[in-house]
C-alpha cells in the first residue's frame, strides 16, 4: 500500500473510532485526578542542624526495636517532609521494609502533631509545622520478623542485626551526604557490638559514636550478640563474628589464617584501599535471617552455625565474605553511574550490574581460591554448576539478554519463581562471572600470559588509594580501561555476549581455560556439600526437578522430563515403582532405567500428590543421574584456569 493511502485509511479509522466513543454516551468517562507533588529533589546543601538517633534495642523477646529522633527545624520551617529510606545501595530494587514501622507519633517542641502518608510515595509523612517550631520529635516502634514467613529477622536471643535504614528517618530534598547525625543504642546486658562506625563510647550497655552523615551511618550497619569474638586480619580489616552459640565460635587457627590470606589477596589485586579500616560481620546462625550485603568499610555475612566447626564439610557455605569484599572496590567505590543516587528516593537503574555483581562474583571464586578460603576443587565445582545451567538449565536464554535479567530484581523482588529456568532471574551474577572469566582468558592469549583480568582490575578499581568516597562509571569506561589492558574489540565483545539473546553457552572461558564440562552419576562437592546439609536432591539435569527430603517439588526444569510429566512446585512424590519415596529410591530407580541397564526398557513410575489429587505418571527418561564437573584437557599439567587460581601472595 502507498504511503498517502495508508495514511488515508488510517484518518478513516481514527474518525470512525471517534464517533463510535461519540455515540456511546450511557458509558461514564472519568478524566484522570492530579497527582499529589512529587517529593522534593534532593539538593547538595547542609540540612538545618545534627539530627539525633536513639535506638533501643533490647526488647530481644518480642524482636522490636524502640526508636526516638529529633530533627532540627530551621527558622521558618512550616512543611516537613520525613522519608523511609526505600531505594537502597546493594538492594537493587526499592526494598524498604515500609510495613514494619508501627505506633508513629510527631512532636513539635514537644506538642504532638498529627501526619498524614502521602498517597504515592507511601514511606513519606507529611508534617505541618506550627509557627516557630524550633525542633520535630518522631518516635516510632521497628517491628523485626519472628518467623522467616515474615521477612528477614533481625533479632533473637542471642543476636542481632541492627541496619540504621529500617529503623530511622531522614528529611527529604537534601542529599544524604548533608545530613548529620548522631546515633545511640541501647543493646541487651553484656551483649558485644561491632560495626565500622568511628568514636565508639560506652557507657553500660548504651552506646554513641562520632557525629556522621547518613550516608555513611547507613552503610555502617550493626551486629551484636551475646557470643561474639574478633580477630585482626591485618591491614586494618578485622573479622567480628557472633554465633547462636559459643562453642561455634571456635575456629582453628589455620583456618582463620585463610581469612587472612584473603585480604592479603585481595589488597595485591586491586593495589589499593578504600578504606581506612574494615569489619567482616559475620553471623554463624539459622535462628537470624540470612544475609549477603556490601558495604564501604564492612559487609553483613552469615554462615550457617557450623560453618567453621566442621570446616571441610561445610566448605560450600564459605564463599559469601570473599564475594562482599570485593564489593569494597566493585560496587561501593566504583560504582555505575545510574545507580549512584543522591538520596534513598531517587531510583536506581540497574544496567551495568554484569560488571556490580557479575565480576564481583568472578572475583569471589578466584579470591576464594587463592586464599583458601574455599578449597581450589569447591571453586572449580561451581564453575561446573555455573556452566551447566547455561548449557542446559536456561531456555529462558532464547529470549531474554543478560542485560535484561539486570531488571529481575525490580519484576520479582528475589521472590520465588515458578519457572525460573524459563523466566531468568539475576542471571548477571552468574552468567556475568562466566563472561568475564572468557575476557580474562582472551587478555592471557593475547599478551601470552603476561597480562590478565587482574590487571583491569588493579587499572578499574584500584585508583585514587585512600579515596574514601565513590567514584562512578559507564560502559565506555569499562571498554576504554580493558583497552588499555589489551586493545582488543571489547565493546562488540560484551555487547553480543550480554545484551544479545539466544547467544551460545558461555563455555569459551573455561574451554580456553583447560577445562570442559563433564558429567558423572554423582554430585561434585559443591552441589553434595548443599544436598547434604539442606537434605534435598538435586536432579535438575536427569529428571529435571528439585527435591525436599519428603519429595516435595521445589523447582522444575521448563521441557525437562519432569515438567512434561506434570511435576511441578508444589507437588510431591509419594512412591517411586510402587515403592514409598526416599531420595536412595529415586536415585535407584532413575539409575536402574538407563540406557543399557536390564531395566532400561521401562519408565519411572512416580505417585504424585498435587493438592488432594493423586496421580500416576510414567517417565520415559533413559539419561540415568547427571551431574555437572569440570575435567582438565592436560591433565597432570597446570592450564590456565589453574593458573588463575592459584595465590599471589603466599
Amino acid at each position: 500500500m502507498k504511503y498517502p493511502a495508508a495514511l488515508a485509511s488510517l484518518s478513516a479509522l481514527l474518525l470512525a473510532s471517534t464517533a463510535v466513543v461519540a455515540q456511546d454516551s450511557s458509558r461514564s468517562t472519568p478524566m484522570a485526578p492530579a497527582l499529589p507533588p512529587a517529593m522534593p529533589a534532593a539538593k547538595d546543601v547542609a540540612y538545618a542542624g545534627t539530627v539525633s538517633l536513639d535506638i533501643d534495642a533490647t526488647d530481644v523477646e518480642h524482636g522490636v526495636y524502640s526508636v526516638k529522633q529529633v530533627f532540627p527545624v530551621a527558622p521558618g520551617t512550616k512543611d516537613l517532609i520525613l522519608l523511609q529510606p526505600g531505594w537502597l545501595p546493594g538492594n537493587h530494587s526499592e526494598t524498604g521494609p515500609y510495613s514494619l514501622l508501627a505506633n508513629a507519633h510527631f512532636y513539635a517542641d514537644g506538642k504532638e502533631i498529627p501526619w498524614v502518608r502521602d498517597t504515592v510515595a507511601v514511606n513519606a509523612f507529611h508534617l505541618a509545622l506550627p509557627e516557630g517550631t524550633k525542633s520535630v520529635t518522631a518516635t516510632f516502634l521497628h517491628t523485626s520478623p519472628v518467623q522467616s514467613s515474615e521477612g528477614r529477622i533481625t533479632m533473637t536471643r542471642e543476636m542481632l542485626n541492627l541496619q540504621w535504614e529500617k529503623m530511622s528517618l531522614y528529611p527529604a530534598g537534601y542529599y544524604t551526604r548533608d545530613i548529620p547525625f548522631k546515633a545511640t543504642v541501647k543493646v541487651p546486658a553484656g551483649w558485644t557490638v561491632y560495626t565500622s562506625l568511628d568514636g565508639e563510647a560506652r557507657q553500660g550497655d548504651t552506646l554513641t559514636w562520632d557525629v556522621t552523615d547518613y550516608e555513611r551511618l547507613v552503610d555502617a550497619p550493626i551486629f551484636a550478640g551475646k557470643y561474639a569474638q574478633r580477630w585482626d586480619l591485618g591491614h586494618g580489616v578485622a573479622m567480628d563474628a557472633v554465633a547462636d552459640k559459643p562453642g561455634e565460635l571456635k575456629i582453628a587457627p589455620e583456618h582463620m589464617q585463610y581469612y587472612r590470606n584473603l585480604v592479603n589477596e585481595a589488597v595485591s589485586l586491586f593495589g589499593a584501599r578504600h578504606f581506612d579500616h574494615y569489619d567482616f560481620l559475620l553471623a554463624l546462625t539459622d535462628r537470624m535471617g540470612g544475609i549477603g550485603l556490601e558495604h564501604h568499610r564492612s559487609s553483613e555475612n552469615q554462615y550457617e552455625p557450623t560453618a567453621w566447626t566442621e570446616w571441610d564439610k561445610m566448605d560450600w557455605d564459605h564463599n559469601v565474605i570473599a564475594h562482599e569484599f570485593t564489593h569494597s572496590w566493585n560496587g561501593k567505590y566504583r560504582r555505575p553511574a545510574d545507580l549512584w543516587t543522591p538520596d534513598y528516593q531517587q531510583p536506581m537503574q540497574n544496567t551495568l550490574m554484569w560488571v556490580y555483581e557479575g565480576q564481583t562474583q568472578f572475583w569471589g571464586y578466584i579470591l576464594a581460591a587463592r586464599s583458601g578460603v574455599q578449597s581450589k576443587q569447591t571453586v572449580l565445582d561451581m564453575f561446573a554448576g555455573a556452566a551447566a545451567k547455561y548449557l542446559e538449565g536456561t531456555p529462558g536464554r532464547s529470549w531474554r539478554s543478560v542485560e535484561d535479567t539486570t531488571n529481575a530484581p525490580q519484576l520479582a523482588m528475589r521472590r520465588p519463581l515458578p519457572y525460573v529456568s524459563l523466566t531468568r532471574s539475576e542471571d548477571y551474577y552468574v552468567e556475568g562471572a562466566l563472561t568475564w572469566l572468557e575476557a580474562d582468558q582472551i587478555i592471557r592469549a593475547g599478551t601470552k600470559g603476561k597480562k590478565g583480568l587482574d590487571d583491569f582490575a588493579k587499572a578499574f578499581f584500584g585508583v585514587r588509594d585512600g579515596d574514601w568516597g565513590e567514584l562512578t562509571y559507564d560502559f565506555d569506561d569499562v571498554v576504554k580501561t580493558l583497552n588499555g589492558v589489551y586493545p582488543y574489540d571489547w565493546a562488540s565483545f560484551l555487547k553480543t555476549r550480554l545484551y544479545e539473546t539466544n547467544q551460545p553457552a558461555p563455555m569459551r572461558g573455561i574451554e580456553m581455560a583447560g577445562y570442559k564440562l563433564v558429567w558423572k552419576d554423582e554430585p561434585n562437592s559443591y552441589d553434595a556439600g548443599i544436598a547434604s546439609y539442606r537434605h534435598s536432591l538435586n536432579l535438575t539435569y536427569s529428571l529435571g526437578v528439585t527435591l525436599k527430603s519428603d519429595g516435595t517439588v521445589t523447582g522444575t526444569l521448563w521441557d525437562s522430563p519432569g515438567f512434561n510429566a506434570g511435576l511441578v512446585s508444589g507437588a510431591q512424590i509419594v512412591a517411586v515403582n510402587d515403592e514409598a519415596y526416599s531420595s536412595d529410591t529415586l536415585n535407584a530407580a532413575i539409575t536402574a532405567a538407563k540406557t543399557g541397564n536390564e531395566a532400561a526398557d521401562k519408565p519411572i513410575k512416580l505417585l504424585v500428590k498435587r493438592g488432594d489429587h493423586f496421580q500416576t505418571v510414567a517417565i520415559a527418561y533413559h539419561g540415568g543421574l547427571r551431574y555437572p564437573w569440570l575435567e582438565s584437557t592436560s591433565p597432570g599439567k597446570e592450564n590456565g584456569l589453574d593458573k588463575l587460581l592459584d595465590a599471589r601472595t603466599r
